[in-house]
């Protein structure tokens, strides 16, 4: 979308059928990187930067980025869920990028100037007020191939967001590629916008082809990751998914759910699992995605090989996905405590 456009489309003037990420809150926060230091930030109308055309970051993808959500609560508090979480994965990124990284307290202070800025423009219960720090190299070098940027833009967004769900839960469909990887294997861990650019090409062909809305990697037979979420087997009493490693996005909303499950019952198994494992589970458990968008996804359909199909328990989202989706929606939307140091009201 232009940005131009995007900027004029501020909450007031929308609805809750805009798509999420299509609207820009009123205002962001600008610090720059320079000198070995950065700058003081700043808060600016939302909307078109300017770098330079031999900016590292276009030539190079030297940029990183996070993704959360701030909700207005019932006693009309903002309140930002995970906040501290998401700056300490932002500045693992940024070091596994070799780019500067940011300082924890000043990224702290953009997202919560940027929020009580914007308080009026978060939308009520369901919605949410979407948070998206990035950090881009700007150092204008073509020739920088193999050295890191030493100018750098942190910016922080706001987007007010509906209900993902707004039409009810539905399952998904997802295609099981069991050759090609995500991303390169040490940079998975990374969240930068080459991972999702790498997985969008199978997506779209597995969209065309099978009509799937994500593809499940699964290299060399081992289940990991979609394009954008992390992966999940549940069942009675038992939630199996993947062990950390870096060739995947280590999830905030995977972390905050993992924490919860035991006091739904649900006992936790980390390990390294094959896709043969997966399909003799779905015979009769259940498989579901995690992101911050969604929170936690149903899958109802699995295509493998050349099409072949495999239902997922019923074919439907199943219980124990909507009762754990519902428990972790409960606490961000502040209707039940949470655990110390999960939310920073504003």
């Amino acid at each position: 979308m232009n940005a131009q456009v995007m900027q004029s489309r501020t909450a007031p003037e929308t609805t809750a059928s805009a798509a999420f990420g299509s609207v820009l809150a009123s205002t962001m926060a600008v610090a720059n990187y320079r000198d070995g230091k950065w700058s003081a930030h700043e808060l600016r109308k939302a909307g078109p930067i300017e770098i330079s055309p031999a900016a590292h970051v276009l030539h190079y993808a030297s940029t990183c980025f996070e993704g959360f959500k701030a909700y207005r609560w019932a006693d009309r508090s903002i309140n930002i869920f995970r906040m501290d979480r998401h700056i300490v994965r932002m500045r693992q990124s940024a070091k596994a990028l070799t780019m500067p990284e940011p300082d924890a307290d000043q990224l702290a202070a953009m997202i919560t100037a940027v929020v009580d800025r914007v308080r009026d423009e978060v939308p009520e219960s369901p919605g949410a007020l979407y948070l998206r720090p990035i950090l881009f190299g700007t150092m204008p070098n073509i020739g920088a191939a193999a050295t890191p940027p030493s100018e750098a833009m942190l910016l922080v967004l706001a987007s007010p967001v509906w209900d993902y769900f707004s039409s009810g839960l539905k399952p998904l469909r997802i295609y099981v590629e069991e050759q090609a990887t995500r991303c390169a294997s040490h940079l998975g861990v990374a969240k930068t916008g080459g991972n999702y650019a790498a997985a969008m090409g199978p997506t779209l062909a597995a969209r065309q082809k099978y009509q799937a809305d994500q593809v499940l990697f699964c290299p060399g037979g081992e289940v990991q990751e979609t394009g954008a979420a992390n992966f999940l087997l549940i069942r009675e009493g038992k939630i199996l998914t993947r062990s950390l490693d870096t060739t995947f996005l280590h999830g905030v909303t995977r972390e905050s759910l993992l924490t919860i499950a035991p006091d739904l019952g649900l006992k936790i198994e980390e390990r390294v699992f094959t896709v043969e494992e997966m399909f003799d589970w779905i015979k009769d458990g259940e498989a579901a995605l995690s992101g911050t968008a969604a929170v936690l996804a149903g899958v109802g359909t699995l295509v493998r090989n050349w099409g072949s199909e495999f239902k997922v328990g019923s074919g439907e989202v199943g219980p124990h996905t909507r009762r754990l989706r519902a428990a972790l929606v409960a606490m961000q939307q502040g209707e039940v405590q949470t655990p110390a140091g999960w939310t920073t009201r504003v």
